[in-house]
């Protein structure tokens, strides 16, 4: 038991201060984004997952604007991770069991983060905007899962 412990006190002492260095990098990175870069995510976020995952195409079957709406709701749900973690886990096992009810192959979401971050990526050179964001949004995917 002494091993696992000090395991996780390692793990924990790894992570001591980096939300809030991360919260801060996200912040800027999204502040710093215009009306056309948010386009850009909208638009590039389905484009990269489907190339990753051409069974996804199945499963988004929405209007653009209700699209749109999924990729503006995912922006502001990574950042609001950290600044609001104990609300987000509730809305987070709401939008769970609502794939679940849509019966939304799990394997997706692993394709869904890659495709989303590949896009941040795109528009930052930011590592720190972009380790928060990946970080952030791979939380959200285990939790769905």
């Amino acid at each position: 038991w002494s091993w696992l412990w000090e395991n996780v006190e390692r793990m924990l002492r790894a992570l001591m201060g980096k939300p809030a260095a991360q919260e801060r990098a996200l912040a800027a990175l999204y502040s710093s984004l215009d009306e056309s870069a948010l386009m850009v995510i909208r638009k590039e976020v389905y484009q990269k997952f489907f190339a990753l995952a051409p069974a996804g195409q199945d499963f988004f079957k929405q209007s653009t604007t209700r699209l749109y709406f999924i990729a503006d709701k995912l922006v502001a749900m990574t950042l609001d991770m950290y600044k609001e973690p104990k609300r987000m886990v509730e809305d987070i096992s709401a939008l769970g069991l609502r794939h679940v009810g849509y019966g939304i192959p799990t394997d997706l979401f692993g394709p869904f983060v890659t495709g989303c971050v590949q896009v941040i990526r795109m528009l930052t050179d930011d590592d720190a905007a972009e380790e928060a964001f990946r970080w952030s949004l791979s939380l959200i995917s285990r939790m769905l899962t």
